[in-house]
């Protein structure tokens, strides 16, 4: 590290001179003293704040990714106007557990960096719960999914209507709803003995983040519930991608089903003897004239 850190200080006239705004936000986000050690000195010896700094990178990495991991599965569903392969109990589930977790991290005044994706990842969720209700005839349950959802985020945001110790005991239930909520997925691909519509895009993004945010909650947020929901979504979600490339090649149920009526039948060729009899000629007749 020593090698590394002369290399670096040719770079400290410029790391000195930043600008204002960017200087700010490096401040903001890995706090003074680490600033002052990883940018202004060019320091990469001090393990606490290279660890930091790395926790945060990811973090911020984490949230720009989840901004857009569901996006190709929405565009999946609306182009194929088919939930094949999607859980609703699935997302359901995982649902639940995002909007209990975000409220959960709000109230406990957590840094942004280390829950910001759940917020956008929950939005993402919403819409494609509803597309999938929609595409599967219940419309009607769409509705009322919507209307239960905003119910839940006025009560657990809202300190008057549920004190942190019961919202502790929901995050609790929360990890394993998150979990739990993986079956259902993992179920479906089984017995359809195909991904169907799901996007290989977000399985493996989600296995990237969940194995990301073990890191950087070690790292950042002293909570054992949120760590541990983090390990055993990773399991899961290591199941989900295996899945997803065993099943790689694997037709969709209704693909098998076109393949099943488009058998062909065999033709059947009928050959029908011929008899061709050769008529038999009358010899000539001999009349007796007398």
């Amino acid at each position: 590290m020593e090698t590394l850190r002369t290399a670096l200080q040719p770079l400290r006239p410029i790391t000195n001179n930043l600008p204002t705004p960017i200087r700010d936000l490096g401040v903001s986000i890995i706090g003074d003293t680490c600033y002052k050690t990883l940018i202004l000195d060019l320091d990469p010896t001090d393990s606490e704040c290279l660890k930091l700094a790395i926790s945060k990178g990811l973090g911020i990495g984490i949230i720009g990714a989840s901004s857009i991991v569901k996006v190709p599965q929405i565009i999946k569903l609306v182009q194929s106007q088919s939930s094949s392969g999607i859980s609703f109990l699935s997302y359901l589930l995982e649902t639940s557990s995002y909007l209990i977790s975000l409220a959960y991290n709000v109230r406990n005044g957590f840094p942004f960096s280390t829950y910001g994706e759940t917020a956008l990842i929950l939005g993402q969720n919403v819409i494609i719960t509803v597309l999938v209700l929609n595409y599967s005839g219940r419309a009607s349950m769409a509705a009322l999914f919507v209307a239960a959802l905003a119910t839940s985020v006025v009560t657990l945001f809202n300190g008057g209507l549920l004190d942190m110790q019961t919202l502790s005991y929901l995050q609790a239930g929360a990890g394993v709803l998150g979990v739990a909520s993986k079956v259902p997925q993992i179920a479906a691909i089984y017995q359809e003995g195909g991904t169907g519509q799901l996007s290989a895009f977000t399985v493996f993004n989600y296995l990237a983040g969940s194995l990301s945010r073990i890191f950087t909650t070690l790292q950042e947020v002293d909570d054992k519930l949120i760590l541990y929901g983090f390990v055993a979504g990773f399991a899961l979600n290591l199941v989900l991608a295996a899945q997803m490339i065993y099943y790689w090649n694997a037709p969709s149920a209704k693909a098998r089903g076109k393949m099943k009526e488009a058998v062909p039948v065999p033709a059947t060729s009928q050959t029908s003897g011929v008899s061709s009899a050769t008529p038999k000629s009358k010899g000539p007749s001999t009349r007796r004239r007398g």
